[in-house]
């Protein structure tokens, strides 16, 4: 265990629940600190249920293509806590190091005195301390949960706000009304500020729309000031303002042709004359973000599985999620067809049912895993009850090794996918030893 997991293990005892959406605590600490909040370069605030590190990714490449420095902050993290914190720098950003999250963790624990705040309200000023003594041009910032008392929403003037596709997910913390979720990722949105906004549902972009006109913040909004679709296997982006013809994103799923124009939306609203049509090209083809529908090359699994089988990972985990990588899958088995097995396991606090409906009739079979070392992981057996219940074939194995070995035997050929969690995506990218510091 290094130093920084130990720090990090004992700041999770400073507040006796994990969740506890409020300001107050964060804004204290930052304050003690000298306010790092304010001290940073010009922020994207990106919010939204569904493909937020997708678009978070995309901004880095396009801004990294145009020779920016980028600061990016995720959540969670996949197999290291260090990959929440990227650094920007000339050249392309490296990932916070061990020693300086260790000492930045240790001064923000030192200066909060013992006081109660969560564990990602003190982890969110250490990053905002730790960028702040990094000059950068931008900082592209996920919000953790929600949005309108979301840590990161200590930032009262962010250059641009975006807000991904809203749906249900967090009914203990952000409820089970679509327009109630909407109002708190809304919540995100500041005077005069630009956000660009995803596909909505009626229900949720009214709320948006509701929020944006009290704080006169001017919309940006897909399918009606700008339009992103492919053709002729080419992305075209449409604005008020041009045309663009670009490659299509090397991320798969066509849902990521939503986040590639959310993603050149929130660029585009920077009107930052130095970032050019190459430089979104550029970010399109050389886009990384692990774990969302990638294809695992050489590495450890391999031992489990067929020579020729095809082994896929998504960290999705609710009902929309479950329906793109579907219909991710699904245009993959029009191109190649092979049999779909999934490799699944699950948080309790998800709607697993829902997740895998949009699977039947197109996956085969569904082999459950309880996650190793997580608490709130629905045992295998329960999950294969829940996948038999939503009308597919299912059962437990006792570990990810027997999961793959009885997916890979399952049929010949398999296109194995393992999906439902980050959490579940973070332990096979740690056995595959897939992660690096330059991710």
């Amino acid at each position: 265990m290094t130093t920084s997991d130990l720090i990090l293990e004992r700041l999770l005892s400073l507040h006796p629940k994990e969740i506890d959406l409020s300001l107050e605590r964060i804004e204290r600490l930052l304050e003690r600190l000298g306010h790092p909040e304010r001290k940073l370069p010009p922020v994207i605030h990106v919010a939204g249920t569904n493909g937020k590190g997708s678009v978070v990714a995309y901004c880095r490449a396009m801004l990294e293509a145009a020779g920016k420095r980028v600061h990016v902050y995720t959540s969670p993290h996949l197999v290291r806590f260090h990959e929440r914190i990227r650094i920007g720098m000339a050249g392309g950003g490296q990932l916070v190091s061990e020693d300086e999250l260790s000492a930045t963790l240790e001064e923000c624990e030192r200066i909060n005195a013992g006081a109660q705040i969560t564990f990602f309200e003190i982890t969110t000023a250490a990053a905002f301390l730790l960028f702040s003594r990094y000059p950068a041009d931008y900082l592209v910032l996920e919000v953790g949960l929600g949005g309108r008392v979301d840590a990161t929403n200590v930032i009262d003037k962010p250059a641009v706000t975006v807000i991904t596709p809203v749906s249900l997910d967090h009914p203990q913390f952000l409820g089970t009304n679509l327009p109630g979720v909407a109002a708190e990722k809304a919540g995100i949105l500041k005077h005069r500020v630009p956000c660009a906004v995803a596909a909505q549902s009626d229900e949720a972009l009214q709320v948006i729309r509701s929020h944006a006109a009290r704080r006169h913040a001017p919309l940006q909004i897909s399918g009606e000031q700008w339009h992103a679709y492919e053709q002729h296997g080419r992305l075209l982006y449409q604005d008020d303002d041009e045309l663009l013809d670009l490659p299509l994103p090397r991320l798969p799923g066509r849902h990521q042709l939503d986040n590639a124009g959310t993603a050149i939306a929130a660029v585009r609203l920077l009107k930052d004359p130095s970032i050019t049509h190459d430089h979104i090209e550029q970010g399109l083809t050389n886009v990384d973000w692990a774990a969302r529908l990638q294809r695992l090359g050489p590495g450890a699994l391999w031992q489990y599985v067929p020579a020729d089988a095809e082994l896929w990972l998504d960290g999705g985990h609710n009902p929309a999620a479950g329906e793109a990588i579907a219909q991710a899958m699904s245009e993959l088995e029009e191109r190649v067809t092979r049999p779909l097995i999934l490799v699944s396991g699950m948080i309790n606090t998800k709607d697993a049912g829902g997740f895998f409906a949009p699977f039947v009739g197109l996956a085969r079979q569904v082999v459950c895993v309880t996650i190793p070392g997580e608490k709130n992981a629905i045992p295998a057996a329960d999950l294969a009850d829940m996948a038999i219940q939503a009308g597919l074939i299912a059962g437990p194995a006792a570990s990810m090794g027997e999961a793959l070995l009885e997916a890979g035997r399952a049929i010949p050929s398999p296109r194995i996918l393992i999906c439902g969690s980050l959490y579940l995506a973070g332990k096979v990218l740690a056995m595959h030893a897939l992660v690096s510091d330059k991710t």
